[in-house]
């Protein structure tokens, strides 16, 4: 025991975590301000919306490279991880495939520049996108298989050309107001379902 009374053992393990969720916010930090002022933000806006100081970030990510890596996986295991929470609560699989591709493209819209930031790096960027498609695939997958299971949508639909048709739906949105990538991928999403 420590000079508190409080076991010395389980000091470490809430260190770590506390240290988990200090990344977690400044990852999330970093992530809003990217969406609002793109990846050239400067690092003391991300530190104002993380409320911590700009040395803590820098502690975390030595170079703005480990921090749009960071925010870009952080934000590909948002995505991947909200997939089987989403088929466990929605009231359909459909329902469930839906909410999880307007998260998909929401991700794809709002990264403002990660990807184009990455490709600098061409290992980099291929390492990325390797995690990207490992990470996402078996979500979209099981969200596809459950939907088909269910009869809610037509079966032998690969989910890479799909979620590259997504992709490629978004591309240039955050350029045109005018255009509605998730607009245009809703009806893509709706053109699935079965007719009666």
């Amino acid at each position: 025991m420590d000079d508190t009374g409080r076991s010395s053992a389980s000091a470490p393990g809430s260190r770590r975590k506390d240290a988990r969720r200090n990344q977690q916010t400044l990852l999330d930090a970093a992530a809003a301000i990217f969406v609002t002022s793109g990846v050239e933000a400067p690092v003391r806006d991300i530190a104002a919306e993380a409320g911590v100081g700009v040395g803590t970030i820098y502690r975390h990510f030595p170079t703005r490279a480990d921090l749009v890596i960071a925010v870009y996986r952080h934000q590909v295991d948002a995505c991947a991880e909200a997939g089987p929470t989403l088929l466990a609560s929605s009231p359909s699989p459909f329902v469930a495939l839906e909410r999880w591709v307007d998260l998909f493209v929401g991700f794809l819209v709002t990264k403002h520049g990660l990807a184009a930031a990455l490709q600098t790096d061409n290992t980099g960027f291929e390492t990325l996108h390797a995690y990207f498609l490992d990470r996402l695939l078996p979500v979209c997958a099981q969200l596809l298989d459950a939907a088909v299971a269910s009869g809610e949508i037509r079966s032998g639909l690969d989910p890479y050309p799909f979620m590259r048709g997504i992709g490629n739906l978004c591309i240039g949105a955050d350029s045109d107001p005018r255009y509605d990538a998730r607009r245009l991928v809703a009806l893509l999403v709706a053109g699935l379902r079965r007719s009666g």
